[in-house]
């Protein structure tokens, strides 16, 4: 009987309930050499692998079971752990999404300033929007957002309980503008074609903060692709594992995961793995910086 067996045989008592002697039994091995392998001190290699297994799902639970392997890897390099998670099953949940806009053909829509150019070399340079629904109990609330292309950070968003409206557009900009301490003089603001953000409503505001605007196609994912992303992001790490009987339930953890984790201290691929607050914060010492990512 080998180590492997023997912890088979350990395992299926624990895990299933099938006695020691039923299993080994089956595998046609004495009883002597299992308790002989069992009781046998683990090697350097088990105590190091078991140790890290520890430190791979400690990372996994602090993220509330939202990090693939990939942002488990770098979270552990920060801690000085080198890792690996597949061993041990843990995976991420699969993203949904679905969209809200729709182009209102009397609207006058601006051109495609970044011609999905999300890179930026300084902060409030680029921003990016869309809308959300997520729903509740009482039924949906709708979310609009404004991103930060450099860092990836959540600058400013607002949640209402209607249709999205050029009114929630508004307000998610002018968050992100107090956010930033009203310093938007030439921040290009990128969405899609749709009627909220084409809106003279939408278009007078951003004119009054100083702000330029930008649209892809409307439907097209590619065109705004960061929202997209954070979207994903906020759906499968946030939406999927929560059921909401209260609109204000919906809006009060929306808003605790945004400022909380996803800005303080959730690692992004997008910023070489370091939290968005984190890497205004570097990049504010050390202007030399290059942006990370496409």
């Amino acid at each position: 009987m080998t180590g492997e067996m023997a912890g088979f045989v350990a395992a299926q008592r624990t895990d299933h309930g099938v006695p020691h002697a039923v299993s080994l039994r089956a595998l046609d091995a004495a009883p002597s050499t299992f308790y002989k392998h069992l009781n046998r001190p683990l090697t350097a290699r088990q105590v190091h692998r078991r140790a890290t297994d520890a430190e791979v799902k400690k990372a996994f639970d602090r993220s509330g079971g939202t990090y693939g392997s990939p942002r488990v890897r770098a979270q552990l390099r920060r801690d000085g752990v080198p890792v690996s998670m597949a061993r041990q099953g843990l995976c991420a949940r699969p993203e949904k999404k679905k969209g809200l806009t729709g182009q209102n053909p009397a609207h006058t829509a601006p051109e495609d300033l970044l011609r999905r150019d999300f890179s930026a070399k300084a902060v409030d340079q680029k921003w990016c929007g869309d809308f959300k629904e997520v729903k509740t109990s009482e039924g949906p609330v709708f979310l609009a957002t404004v991103l930060d292309l450099c860092s990836r950070r959540m600058v400013g968003f607002a949640t209402s309980d209607d249709y999205p409206t050029a009114e929630l557009a508004k307000a998610a900009i002018n968050t992100a503008v107090a956010t930033r301490g009203g310093k938007t003089k030439d921040v290009i603001f990128h969405s899609d074609k749709g009627s909220q953000c084409t809106s003279g409503a939408f278009a007078a505001a951003c004119r009054r903060l100083g702000i330029a605007r930008s649209s892809g196609r409307t439907g097209n994912a590619l065109d705004k692709a960061p929202a997209e992303s954070f979207f994903s992001t906020l759906q499968h790490e946030l939406i999927d594992r929560r059921f909401w009987a209260t609109k204000a339930q919906a809006r009060q953890e929306i808003s605790l995961w945004v400022h909380s984790w996803y800005n303080q201290r959730r690692l992004h691929s997008a910023t070489g793995m370091v939290p968005p607050v984190e890497y205004e914060l570097t990049r504010a010492t050390d202007p030399h910086n290059q942006p990370l990512h496409d």
